[in-house]
């Protein structure tokens, strides 16, 4: 059975469903225990706003977008502070639209770093910013040299994803991801577009990760010289957090993944060909079948028509949709995938499906 080091999720990540008022406001987290979050993502569910990305690294007036290539934005009436326990918005359409639906997807970070690669030895790129190594999850920044080189995570264990986007406005980039399901360090994906996954050994140094370095090649999306970065980086937790991938069956008794946990949070790209990723998550819905969907690498709304369709199960998610999204007949698709419960927490407890 799948034993955890996490038997409460909702320390390190949690959904947060609200209202927008037009105005200003604080959202506050539903959990059983206070969080501060590190990175803040929020979806207009009713409008064709872009998602808007955050996170206490960058500060909480700088705005990124997963469904544009475009650079960093200073934004102040947007998410203007990470709260003890949730965050505060302002006056923002992407974040707070008077009567339209938003969700948020919040994860914890929280404990700062810094490396001088020349100092420590760790990397040949100086690196910074905030890991929470318990649940496997580091915010990085780093500056690129155009060279090949590696920076430190600040996880003790190998990441599985990592997702990295230029900040600086030299020019539009596409956000880049790592992914082990890829099948290895020649291959990447992009995050903002719906294209399957590439290869080129100037992605990752045709280089894997490694417990204290992450390897860049020389494209600039991820290390041009001068150019500022930001990546989150992701590693396995045992009943907490997945990052794999499975192949689809074409049916509406789809196939079945194990992730170890009754998931509240789930991310799905075909890696053969050219669908959209597809999001979904355990508050929307609130039961099963689960398919509220947004797209990560679109601006639309939210939506069920042949959505990324699934039932969230006591040990991983069992797919019902048979459209291509997520389950075409032999295709290939990676995950990211975080718990609600761990399947038996560290005591022995079993969860129940919902």
């Amino acid at each position: 059975m799948a034993y955890t080091t996490i038997d409460n999720p909702e320390l390190y990540f949690q959904t947060k469903l609200y209202a927008g008022n037009g105005g200003t406001q604080s959202i506050t987290l539903d959990g059983s225990e206070n969080m501060q979050p590190d990175w803040v993502w929020i979806k207009n569910r009713s409008g064709s706003d872009q998602h808007s990305i955050y996170d206490s690294v960058r500060g909480a007036n700088k705005v990124l977008r997963s469904n544009s290539d475009a650079s960093e934005g200073t934004q102040t009436d947007g998410l203007t502070s990470f709260d003890s326990d949730g965050f505060s918005v302002g006056a923002s359409g992407s974040v707070n639209t008077s009567s339209n639906n938003f969700a948020s997807w919040n994860w914890k970070a929280g404990t700062s770093f810094t490396n001088d690669a020349s100092a420590t030895g760790i990397g040949t790129i100086d690196s910074s910013g905030s890991v929470n190594d318990t649940a496997g999850f580091s915010i990085c920044s780093y500056t690129g040299t155009g060279s090949a080189g590696t920076w430190k995570h600040g996880l003790s264990t190998t990441p599985q994803m990592v997702i990295i986007k230029k900040r600086n406005s030299s020019s539009s980039s596409n956000w880049m991801v790592y992914h082990i399901g890829l099948g290895g360090p020649l291959y990447h994906i992009w995050f903002d577009l719906t294209n399957d996954r590439g290869d080129d050994t100037n992605s990752w140094n045709n280089t894997a990760p490694t417990s204290s370095v992450f390897s860049i090649g020389t494209r600039s999306e991820n290390n041009n010289n001068n150019d500022t970065y930001i990546a989150y980086c992701f590693s396995n937790r045992k009943g907490f957090s997945k990052f794999g991938s499975y192949t689809g069956n074409g049916n509406a008794d789809g196939t079945f993944v194990f992730c170890g946990f009754r998931p509240a949070f789930l991310i799905t790209k075909k890696t053969n060909g050219t669908d959209n990723w597809g999001l979904l998550d355990n508050k929307r819905d609130g039961y099963n079948l689960t398919n509220k969907a947004l797209t990560p690498n679109s601006s639309g709304t939210e939506y069920t028509s042949n959505s990324p369709a699934v039932d969230f199960v006591a040990n991983g998610f069992k797919i019902r949709e048979s459209d291509g999204v997520i389950n075409g007949s032999g295709d290939s698709y990676i995950y990211m995938a975080f718990a609600e419960s761990p399947f038996v927490t560290s005591t022995g407890i079993p969860t129940v499906a919902r």
